[in-house]
């Protein structure tokens, strides 16, 4: 490719100012890797570029990813922020006892709650995942149940494995219902790319309110 210096140039840095301006700063390096490779981190974009390819190659291809972290670097930072704060909800710390989202009459201990939300989303989960897992065309291997403090699911790809978190059952289970279509969809992409969220959005129309309802009580998915 025989691009001009000057041209080169102003391309790269046409696309460190559309960075800069989402406050995001561009970091290239020259690695021994067979394809460019790009990651996504808060307030900073991560380009390696394979030894045999052109600076013109590069500029051009870093190009073409700047709309994409712009797009994603909100939700970069929100993960980032999740990964750091454990999971704390008022229905959780005290007595208070929420079901499907709605405040029930009487109240249990911490360790009866927990016993209490695993055996509720037990008895759902078999009846959800037969609704969605044909929705999203893709099917788990294997469902697990765990007391997870800093996250809402998780999916093995590999094995098709997927975790659900049993603190679920205090909030609408629609919002259950999110991240079994959340990780179902991982079956398809393993990222949180555009191509997952458009996964997404074609199984469940309205996710977006279901997650950031989870969003506000600092849970994460995987």
């Amino acid at each position: 490719m025989n691009m001009p210096s000057a041209y080169q140039s102003l391309l790269l840095e046409k696309s460190i100012h559309y960075l800069a301006q989402a406050d995001i700063e561009l970091h290239i390096s020259k690695k021994r890797v067979k394809n460019i490779n790009f990651r996504l981190k808060p307030h900073k974009l991560l380009v390696s570029v394979p030894l045999s390819i052109s600076s013109a190659q590069a500029a051009l291809a870093i190009e073409k990813r700047v709309p994409w972290a712009i797009e994603n670097h909100a939700q970069v930072l929100e993960q980032y922020k999740r990964k750091r704060i454990p999971l704390k909800d008022a229905s959780i710390a005290d007595n208070t006892l929420l079901l499907w989202g709605v405040k029930q009459s009487f109240t249990l201990s911490h360790d009866e709650k927990i016993a209490y939300y695993r055996q509720q989303l037990s008895e759902v989960v078999p009846a959800l995942f037969k609704e969605w897992q044909p929705i999203v065309g893709a099917h788990a291997n294997e469902i697990r149940l765990k007391k997870m403090h800093t996250r809402w699911g998780s999916c093995n790809t590999r094995a098709r494995r997927i975790w659900l978190s049993v603190y679920l059952p205090a909030y609408p289970i629609e919002c259950t219902e999110y991240v079994i279509v959340h990780e179902l969809c991982h079956l398809h992409h393993a990222n949180h790319s555009r191509a997952f969220w458009q996964t997404v959005a074609t199984a469940m129309p309205d996710y977006q309110y279901w997650h950031n309802m989870l969003a506000g009580k600092t849970g994460q998915l995987d």
